[in-house]
């Protein structure tokens, strides 16, 4: 039978891994983000019927005002620079005051969707020129890429439905727009404006749900062109944090510090209790210095052997008392004050020493 082997070496560079927080910041500093063009186009078409259905007969007052205006101080004009340039410097004044809200109706949506989007970002990045833009091999593959085939399929969409919307909406108003000639004009533009503001507002909605799932294309790509291979990551996390082994070594000179340390403090201890064999902890306390006694050391296995033997050197006191010594360990770290419920057994441990002290004095 045939034996088959793999390199499993082979699949470490494939991008399996989702990105790291650190890649996502980088990509975002490039002003490499989700976002679809579609939703500011959408929003800004529903925004722009709405002010029409809102603000039309105060736009067209305006204007119709603006018209006469220009027309009357055009009767009188004597034929002089000045008093044209005056004339229009008004006439725009009226116009930019029937434009400023729906200018800045369509600024605020813009921000709002890309805010909404990406949130609040500022990059230099897409500014900077690179030779990938004007590359004509990149500009080929970016041609005949995923990406501009789904663009063109959104395009083909749009034209092919809001094309099906117009001539719904004109099929359905044929009649009234036979007989628009014998119509009064204000009932004709108000039935235009209503079939233009259905249209619209159709228009609108059609183009939000498009720009919703292109939004949902848009961050599924964007998710899949920063993922990472497992050797990015490892090699993140040595850019980051260092190489492992080197921190395990750090982390193994930290605890024999911390031991060495702790190892200095039991000669300060008033006694040690132990389990007898297993545990050991050294306890120390000085009346108006401490509150509670505190854990200088404690230690299990060898390093308990060690504390006593420590003790032992320095004439500390040992005693055995395997709950208390088991209980200590489990609930104080060395420098912490021992919790309330174990002074009592404590506090009988440490009058025990005194009694010894006063007798060998």
């Amino acid at each position: 039978m045939a034996e088959f082997r793999f390199d499993l070496q082979l699949f470490a560079g494939e991008k399996t891994e989702p990105a790291t927080p650190r890649r996502r910041e980088e990509a975002r500093k490039k002003g490499q983000v989700a976002k679809s063009a579609e939703v500011p186009t959408a929003l800004m078409i529903l925004t722009g019927f709405f002010l029409l259905r809102a603000l039309g007969p105060y736009a067209a007052r305006h204007l119709l005002e603006t018209v006469r205006f220009f027309l009357a101080n055009l009767a009188e004009w004597q034929g002089d620079l000045p008093g044209l340039g005056s004339m229009l410097l008004a006439a725009l004044i009226k116009l930019g005051l029937i434009a400023a809200p729906i200018l800045g109706a369509f600024l605020v949506v813009s921000l709002v969707s890309q805010v909404v989007q990406v949130g609040f970002m500022a990059s230099t990045e897409v500014l900077q020129p690179k030779f990938s833009r004007i590359n004509p091999v990149e500009g080929f593959r970016r041609i005949f890429s995923k990406r501009a085939l789904v663009e063109l399929l959104k395009s083909a969409a749009k034209i092919a439905l809001v094309g099906y919307l117009v001539y719904t909406q004109v099929r359905d108003n044929l009649e009234w727009l036979r007989h628009a000639g014998l119509m009064d004009l204000e009932q004709s533009i108000a039935l235009i404006t209503d079939g233009i503001y259905r249209l619209g507002l159709q228009v609108g909605l059609f183009l939000l749900i498009l720009a919703a799932a292109d939004y949902w294309w848009q961050r599924r790509e964007f998710e899949s062109s920063i993922r990472m291979s497992k050797d990015e990551i490892k090699e993140e996390l040595k850019q980051t944090e260092g190489d492992p082994l080197i921190r395990s070594r750090i982390r193994q000179r930290q605890r024999q510090m911390a031991a060495q340390r702790m190892m200095q403090a039991v000669p300060t201890a008033d006694v040690i209790v132990t389990n007898p064999t297993h545990y050991a902890v050294a306890i120390k306390y000085t009346p108006g210095e401490m509150d509670a006694p505190k854990v200088v050391a404690k230690g299990q296995g060898l390093i308990a052997q060690r504390i006593k033997e420590e003790g032992q050197k320095h004439r500390i006191t040992t005693i055995q008392n395997p709950e208390l010594a088991r209980a200590l360990y489990d609930t104080t770290e060395v420098g912490q004050e021992i919790p309330a419920h174990l002074y009592p057994a404590v506090a009988e441990v440490l009058a025990f020493v005194y009694r010894l002290r006063r007798k060998t004095v």
